[in-house]
């Protein structure tokens, strides 16, 4: 026992008969040993009472920082806590750590947590979106470490990216609203005066319209988060502001079936009265009494996909610099 009384790591590999890397790889969650292992070494972890020290797990056996920094706009998003959830396994079973921060939708917000997590001299770090300011950019380049740009999709990225093309998602969806014979058609979105992917869906959807001769017959950009009573409202103003619209394309799932309540509690038939179309494939619309009509978005797979090139960086290996990943439109019954 190491004179303060406190199990150390070697305690816990004396004790387990195991090597003190591996002790390090089983706390990290690491690979590379069995179940009987892997048991060995916590039923000791356990009868000792050990902690961790955290500082010292962020370094492996050669002083490599197994830390990586991951921001997203939102910590409350339903699709950015899958991305977080596949990034997050993904690391921990190739032994790092993640440590989450939000920017907020802010470049300048981001700027200012890159400054903080660069501190930790991480390994590497994910960051959601492609647009930075200047000292983020500066910073980046400073650090000299893998990064990963995810979501929207940069095939010119600072060093790799992962993601798909927003501009191309709305697009899929303005050409197929216009196929199923919509012409008065709305839109519902959130975030208003905030740089956002939301509003590259919304340039591709008009995009579609357009080459279609079927102009946007109305907006409503609410300045809340995009959320359930977001889009009930959001539909509420746009219908008093526009008539006639007989469908409208709103920021995500949540929003839609925001709006399917709103038109419900009005009387307003879906999709007899009004098509309605929403974006992400969020669990909350596989529970509708109809189908939603929306775009499926590999959320998990993009923070898995950009763990795995970061990891196979770091190492040397081999590693695709853009990595473009699939959507898919589901028709549905709103529409």
């Amino acid at each position: 026992m190491a004179k303060t009384g406190k199990p150390s790591l070697e305690d816990i590999a004396r004790a387990s008969g195991v090597s003190k890397m591996t002790v390090s790889r089983v706390l990290r969650g690491a690979s590379g040993f069995s179940d009987d292992t892997r048991d060995k070494v916590m039923a000791e972890v356990k009868r000792l009472d050990y902690v961790p020290n955290r500082l010292a797990a962020a370094f492996g056996a050669t002083g490599a920082s197994t830390l990586v920094g991951v921001s997203v706009p939102r910590l409350t998003s339903v699709l950015f806590g899958q991305v977080l959830d596949g990034a997050d396994r993904a690391l921990s079973r190739m032994g790092f750590q993640t440590m989450i921060g939000s920017h907020h939708h802010s470049p300048q917000d981001e700027a200012h947590w890159l400054r903080s997590i660069f501190s930790w001299r991480p390994a590497g770090v994910i960051l959601s979106g492609r647009q930075h300011t200047l000292e983020a950019v500066d910073l980046i380049k400073s650090a000299a470490v893998p990064i990963v740009e995810i979501w929207d999709l940069n095939t010119s990225p600072i060093d790799m990216s992962v993601g798909f093309s927003h501009f191309d998602s709305g697009y899929e969806m303005g050409q197929f609203l216009v196929q199923r014979g919509y012409r008065k058609i709305g839109y519902v979105g959130a975030l208003a005066g905030v740089p956002s992917v939301g509003s590259r869906r919304l340039d591709g959807f008009k995009a579609a319209l357009q080459a279609a001769a079927v102009p946007l017959s109305g907006a409503e950009i609410v300045h809340d988060n995009p959320g359930f009573y977001a889009g009930f409202y959001g539909l509420e103003v746009l219908l008093a502001r526009h008539s006639g619209l007989d469908a409208v394309y709103f920021n995500n799932d949540e929003m839609a079936i925001g709006g399917i309540a709103y038109a419900r509690a009005n009387g307003i038939t879906v999709p007899g009265d009004l098509g309605i179309a929403g974006w992400g494939g969020m669990e909350a619309s596989s529970i509708l009494p109809q189908r939603l009509t929306t775009t499926v978005v590999p959320a998990t797979n993009i923070g898995t996909e950009a763990a795995k090139g970061l990891v196979a960086r770091l190492r040397g290996e081999a590693s695709t610099d853009v990595v473009v990943l699939a959507t898919r439109l589901a028709p549905g019954e709103t529409v």
